[in-house]
């Protein structure tokens, strides 16, 4: 190891006991200072975005898989100190850890350049403690280099968010110049609906909060009604970001004839029957987004920062973790929840 950080604690908050919100499934931990592994980057962490996956593994949407896990997986830091076979970052750089933390690489997903589907891969703030700390433990090889330049907290959502939410929007088939529908509208969903726009297409979005639908006919969208509500045209893609079943009949039945409609969340409520003919005839297609590849992160920074793509972020300091995804779980967040140091 080069070198090591100057404490031998750090702080922040684990899973103790999943559950609702309410319940306050977050508690307070101090740990030792994790050492880096031979192909581990240490960040001290600057910033970490606050996911609605956060959110269902805090709840126990999503099986623990391990116990009193540190969330957070949209982590922007200062390396700290690496581990001896890194050779890609040094001690002062700046860089990002995200969902994706491990895979096998040999699989025959891996291999064929679906490494969002590999079996054995692992992920931060799941398989490994994340980024509602002052520091984490982030793979090199699954790590991104990150501009010195910008805001840290306006960079943090752009590693889950931004990442999942691109790959959705490649997921949708939208046509070049094609009409595109977005269902709800918080952290991915006002950044994957930027980089539609920059390509050209025109942007319906249906949610169930007013602020959210200011913000996007503020970014660009041609109409901004409530969940439930018809657009204003035929579309040829749609994404669903918000985690409700019941508005996967309702999105399907938006599309024109061989729409796309691909469900971005990584939990969903059940979806209720649907009817052939109404819902999938005429070629409508249903597809559903796992995780991402290292690829989709490399494009989507390069896109974000080619765009000059706006974040709108909601910060919160570290100590009020719990508060923050309280906020998310309301629907009282503006964009994405971000947590910076106290």
């Amino acid at each position: 190891m080069a070198t090591v950080a100057g404490s031998d604690t750090v702080s922040g908050w684990a899973v103790h006991r999943p559950g609702p919100v309410a319940s306050g499934p977050l508690a307070f931990v101090r740990r030792p200072t994790p050492e880096p592994g031979p192909g581990d980057l240490l960040l001290r962490v600057e910033a970490c975005g606050v996911c609605r996956t956060d959110l269902h593994l805090a709840e126990g949407d999503l099986p623990p898989h391990r116990t009193a896990t540190v969330p957070g997986h949209e982590i922007v830091g200062r390396v700290v100190a690496i581990g001896e076979a890194v050779t890609q970052f040094r001690v002062g750089d700046r860089a990002g850890g995200a969902w994706l933390r491990a895979t096998c690489g040999v699989c025959r997903y891996c291999r064929a350049g679906h490494e969002n589907l590999c079996p054995d891969s692992r992920y931060t703030g799941w398989d490994a403690d994340g980024g509602f700390a002052e520091a984490a433990l982030v793979p090199a090889d699954y790590a991104y280099p990150l501009p010195d330049a910008q805001d840290a907290a306006l960079l943090a959502p752009l590693l889950c968010a931004g990442i999942i939410g691109y790959r959705a929007l490649r997921r949708s088939a939208l046509p070049h110049g094609g009409r595109l529908g977005v269902y709800g509208f918080g952290g991915s969903a006002h950044l994957a609906a930027q980089v539609a726009l920059a390509e050209g297409a025109t942007v319906h979005v249906l949610t169930r909060s007013p602020q959210a639908r200011e913000l996007a006919l503020e970014l660009g969208a041609s109409s901004a009604g409530d969940a439930y509500d018809s657009p204003p045209e035929p579309l040829d893609s749609a994404i669903l970001f918000a985690p409700v079943g019941d508005l996967v009949p309702v999105a399907l039945a938006a599309l024109d004839r061989a729409g796309t409609l691909a469900v971005a969340g990584i939990h969903l409520t059940d979806i209720p029957p649907l009817t052939y003919q109404r819902h999938l005839f005429y070629e409508r297609n249903l597809c559903s987004v796992t995780a991402n590849t290292r690829q989709d992160g490399r494009e989507f920074l390069a896109a974000a920062a080619r765009i000059g793509i706006r974040v709108t972020v909601s910060p919160y300091p570290l100590s009020r973790a719990p508060q923050a995804l309280a906020d998310l779980s309301a629907d009282r967040v503006q964009g994405a929840a971000v947590l910076t140091p106290d």
